[in-house]
């Protein structure tokens, strides 16, 4: 037997089935009209940034990277919570301009920027966080064609990184962001040329759960930032980017995040900032931490089968929509995502049962020699933590299976 993952709090039972959003599962799937579905709850949402508000020093800051979900109605939802938002594309530029949000609320990250996506930034009035030199003076040329001053931030590879990071972004040799002994020099050439010059972006690593190594981490980055300002001799700066971090439990033995104690270690630093950050903006940008939980991928158990002497439930999902939680995006050793049988919600597991996906691969599986009720055809499976980097992460057109249906509830 394979422990299954810890699902997340606030998740109730209804009629012996898992309830979202007052609804439950079968009541949601005949809404949207079938499955595979991912469903979003607004309530897990609201909660989660209601937690963060509390928790954080009231002058930081909160941004939402789309790339967590950009779902329409999610953005559009959290375009209500958030201060900001965090593009990586020139599709999510649009995707964020559709949804009605203010571009002067927007910062655009991510190595190999096209001109295009750089022409319609720099239009739109959004910050540009350029990861090399050649990308900046891409940007200055661009705007002084367009007769527009670039909003320009700089972003830092750090010389040091996030302890326990499970996707490292910094320090050492990276694709991401300009060295940091570089970045003085670059940034007195934007600003001499003009450009709205708008601080520094600096994010060393996503996925963690000790707050101890976020809180010395975020301390690193002030320090940095700091010290880079002073180099760079323009006074304070506008805005500092301090990145994320910030990680959800998906396995067995993981614990959320000591959200408190992040906060206090924020707290105190704010407390005794230098002049150089004195009146800086100082905000934070989070995707799965935000959405993470949010999110359950419901699917159809469409074949009982047994084979040795084991259980195989065959879905009508798997890994085209939850890459993830198959353990092909990112992880070295497989384990569980949290999975209960969302129609038998809360009744006491029977039974040893492999949970796999209609794909004609080995690596579709959703779980692994997990204690679960039985379940039969028919009977519906979630998967919980699917709210961030699932439906827009997979390979959803791989053996011509198409997009799984998605809910905002």
């Amino acid at each position: 037997m394979k422990p299954l993952g810890p699902i997340p709090t606030g998740y109730e039972s209804r009629d012996g089935e898992l309830a979202i959003g007052g609804k439950t599962a079968r009541e949601l799937v005949a809404e949207a009209g079938g499955t595979p579905l991912f469903v979003y709850s607004k309530a897990h949402l609201d909660a989660r940034m209601a937690e963060l508000r509390a928790a954080m020093p009231e002058r930081l800051a909160i941004h939402f990277a789309v790339k967590a979900n950009p779902f329409r109605p999610v953005i559009e939802h959290m375009a209500g919570l958030v201060d900001g938002f965090d593009i990586a594309s020139g599709g999510e530029l649009a995707m964020v301009t559709d949804a009605g949000i203010d571009p002067a609320l927007v910062s655009f990250a991510g190595p190999g920027k096209r001109d295009a996506e750089l022409e319609a930034a720099i239009a739109a009035g959004v910050t540009l966080n350029c990861e090399s030199e050649n990308e900046a003076r891409r940007a200055l040329a661009i705007g002084s064609r367009l007769g527009a001053a670039p909003r320009i931030a700089i972003r830092v590879n750090p010389d040091f990184e996030l302890r326990g990071s499970g996707m490292k972004m910094g320090g050492g040799a990276k694709p991401f962001g300009i060295d940091a002994e570089r970045v003085p020099a670059l940034a007195r050439e934007v600003i001499a040329a003009g450009a709205d010059w708008r601080g520094l972006h600096i994010f060393t690593g996503s996925q963690a759960l000790d707050a101890e190594a976020i809180a010395e981490t975020q301390g690193n980055v002030l320090d940095l930032a700091d010290r880079l300002a002073r180099e760079i001799g323009h006074g304070p700066l506008p805005k500092l980017n301090m990145g994320g971090g910030l990680g959800i439990p998906y396995f067995a033995g993981d614990a959320p995040v000591d959200l408190d104690y992040v906060g206090e270690e924020l707290s105190r630093r704010f407390a005794t900032l230098p002049e150089t950050l004195e009146t800086t903006q100082l905000c934070i940008e989070l995707g799965r931490y935000l959405v993470g939980e949010a999110g359950v991928y419901l699917c159809e158990v469409v074949d009982r089968k047994v084979s040795h002497g084991e259980t195989y439930l065959v879905t009508d999902g798997g890994l085209h929509h939850q890459l993830a939680a198959s353990g092909n995006f990112g992880t070295v050793v497989r384990r569980n995502y949290p999975v209960a049988i969302a129609t038998r919600f809360g009744v006491e597991a029977d039974e040893e049962a492999n949970v796999v996906g209609c794909l004609c691969t080995p690596l579709d599986r959703l779980a692994d020699k997990a204690m679960l009720p039985r379940a039969d055809v028919g009977d519906l499976v979630a998967v919980f933590c699917a709210g961030a980097y699932g439906a827009s992460a997979s390979p959803a057109n791989f053996l011509g299976q198409g997009s799984a249906r998605e809910m905002l509830v």
